[in-house]
C-alpha cells in the first residue's frame, strides 16, 4: 500500500515537472516572437522616418564621388577604332608588325615609364599623368598623344587612359574617326555625373578614352575646379598601373594649358622642325610647372643621313600635324 502511494506521488511530480517545462518553453517562445516583432517594427520606422545625420563636408562627398566614379569602367560605353585604317594612315600599329614608327614611340615610351615608375617618380607629383602639348596649333600634338597611348596599350602590365582636354579644339576622336557622346566638359558641368558616364572602352584592350565633350565659355574655370583636381588625383593614385595621357591645347596664348600643366607630373612638348622658334620654346618652359619632367618631340624632322629617312629629336617622333 505504501509502495503504491509513493509511486503515485512520484508520478504526480513527473507530470507537474513536465507541465512546468512545457509552460516555460512556451513562455520563452512568446518572448522571442515579441522581440522579433519589436525589431522589425523598429527597422520599419527607421526606414520610413528621416534620421538626423551628421553633416558631411561637401569636399569629402565630392572626392568620394570621384573615387567611386573612376573605379567603374562603364562597359556600356564603347568606341570601335578602325585599327587597320589607323595603321594605313601612319599611326603606331597594335598588331605584331614591326614598323619604324613603333620603334620611335617605344623609345619615347621607355623614358616616360622610367619617369613614371622608376626612381624619379618619388620626386614627381602625379608622375603617371603625362600632358602632351605644343607651342602652337598644328604641330602634331594629337598625333603624338594617340601614338603614345597606342604604344602604352601594348605594355603587358599597364593600362592607358587618353583624355582629350583640348576643349577649345577637340581633336582626338576626330583623328580616330569615332563619334562618342558626352565627354569631359559634361562631367565637369554636371555634379550628378560620374566620370564613368564619359569614360569609353575601346577595341584596344588596355586603352580607355575620355573625349572633350562640348565647348564651354567657362572651360578654364571648369578645368581649374576642385572637381577636376579630385578626379586627377584619383586617376593618379587609385590605379598604380595606369598611365594617363592628356592631350592639352597649345601652350602659348591658351589659359587652359597652364591650368592642366599644374596637374601633370610629366610633359611631352611637340615641336615642328623648321617651324617652332626658340622664343616659343622659352615661352613654353616658363608656362610649365618647374617641378615636372619635360621632354621634347621633334616632329616631321627627317635625318637625311639615315637610309630609311629616320625621324629624330630629344625624344624620337614623327608624323603629320594635328
Amino acid at each position: 500500500m505504501a509502495n503504491n502511494t509513493i509511486e503515485k506521488a512520484l508520478q504526480r511530480q513527473k507530470e507537474a515537472a513536465a507541465k512546468r517545462a512545457a509552460e516555460q518553453a512556451e513562455s520563452q517562445e512568446e518572448s522571442k516572437s515579441s522581440t522579433i516583432e519589436r525589431t522589425v517594427e523598429k527597422q520599419q520606422i527607421s526606414a520610413s522616418e528621416p534620421q538626423n545625420e551628421k553633416p558631411v563636408n561637401s569636399k569629402v562627398v565630392e572626392k568620394r564621388k570621384a573615387g567611386a566614379a573612376v573605379n567603374a569602367d562603364n562597359e556600356a560605353l564603347n568606341l570601335t577604332i578602325n585599327l587597320e585604317e589607323l595603321d594605313e594612315r601612319g599611326f603606331v600599329s597594335v598588331s605584331n608588325a614591326r614598323k619604324l614608327i613603333n620603334e620611335e614611340y617605344r623609345e619615347i615610351k621607355r623614358k616616360l615609364l622610367r619617369n613614371a615608375f622608376g626612381a624619379l617618380s618619388k620626386t614627381l607629383k602625379n608622375s603617371n599623368i603625362i600632358m602632351v602639348s605644343s607651342a602652337r596649333p598644328s604641330e602634331g600634338k594629337t598625333f603624338t598623344a594617340i601614338n603614345l597611348a597606342l604604344s602604352f596599350a601594348a605594355e603587358q602590365d599597364k593600362t592607358v587612359l587618353l583624355v582629350d582636354a583640348d576643349v577649345l579644339k577637340p581633336n582626338v576622336t576626330r583623328t580616330l574617326r569615332v563619334n562618342p557622346g558626352e565627354g569631359l566638359m559634361e562631367y565637369l558641368l554636371d555634379e550628378n555625373k560620374d566620370i564613368s558616364d564619359v569614360l569609353y572602352r575601346t577595341n584596344v584592350d588596355k586603352l580607355r578614352i575620355i573625349p572633350a565633350g562640348q565647348t564651354h565659355h567657362l572651360s578654364t574655370e571648369l578645368l581649374a575646379s576642385e572637381r577636376m583636381n579630385y578626379t586627377i588625383d584619383e586617376f593618379s593614385n587609385r590605379y598604380p598601373d595606369r598611365i594617363v595621357i592628356i592631350d592639352t591645347p597649345p601652350l602659348i596664348g591658351i589659359n587652359e594649358s597652364a591650368v592642366l600643366a599644374s596637374f601633370a607630373g610629366q610633359a611631352v612638348i611637340v615641336t615642328e622642325e623648321g617651324r617652332t622658334k626658340l622664343n616659343d620654346i622659352n615661352s613654353i618652359v616658363d608656362r610649365l610647372n618647374p617641378d615636372m619632367a619635360v621632354g621634347f618631340v621633334v616632329n616631321k624632322a627627317v635625318n637625311e643621313s639615315a637610309d630609311n629617312g629616320n625621324y629624330y629629336g630629344y625624344y624620337y617622333g614623327s608624323g603629320p600635324s594635328d
